[in-house]
């Protein structure tokens, strides 16, 4: 892999415990086209998750329904961490925010409880999407496909 943890890399943590895919990947033509950035999935590994924050930084916004959360890291990456695919349309049903806009957070702090079964029972994909949506920023992103622990390093962002 390239750029893996060199000194211009900044790390990004999985926000929940599963399987870490390629953003190209993911069941939604709008990430795995990378329209909106590069960056990877994270399939849950259970049907109730805490979805924590993959890099440290503070809470630009978190949308009312709690599906989609946007962070600022320290070195100005701008990040999304979006829970599940067209998930917007259960508004708000199986999210519960757990921080605000402004907050500041660290890798692995909680950012949304999710109920991944009720994603699947509504007949959604439930898979978290961390998205470096700052692309003029990046030069590349690496990222470790596979099982992951929560709050393991599974990707690196080389920045540009």
């Amino acid at each position: 892999m390239f750029g893996w943890g060199k000194k211009k890399d900044v790390p990004l943590a999985a926000p929940i415990p599963g399987t870490v895919v390629s953003i190209g990947a993911v069941n939604d033509p709008t990430f795995a086209s990378k329209m909106l950035g590069d960056g990877f999935g994270v399939v849950p590994a259970t049907d109730r998750v805490t979805v924590c924050a993959p890099a440290r930084g503070r809470v630009a916004s978190i949308f009312p329904t709690g599906h989609a959360c946007g962070l600022i890291t320290e070195s100005g990456l701008e990040i999304l961490v979006h829970i599940g695919i067209d998930t917007v349309e259960m508004k708000g049903d199986g999210f519960e925010p757990r921080c605000t806009k402004g907050s500041i957070v660290d890798t692995g702090d909680p950012i949304v409880d999710v109920d991944a079964a009720l994603i699947r029972a509504r007949g959604f994909d439930p898979v978290v999407l961390t998205v470096v949506t700052s692309k003029q920023r990046v030069n590349a992103i690496a990222v470790a496909e596979g099982p992951a622990v929560q709050g393991d390093t599974v990707a690196y962002v080389t920045l540009a």
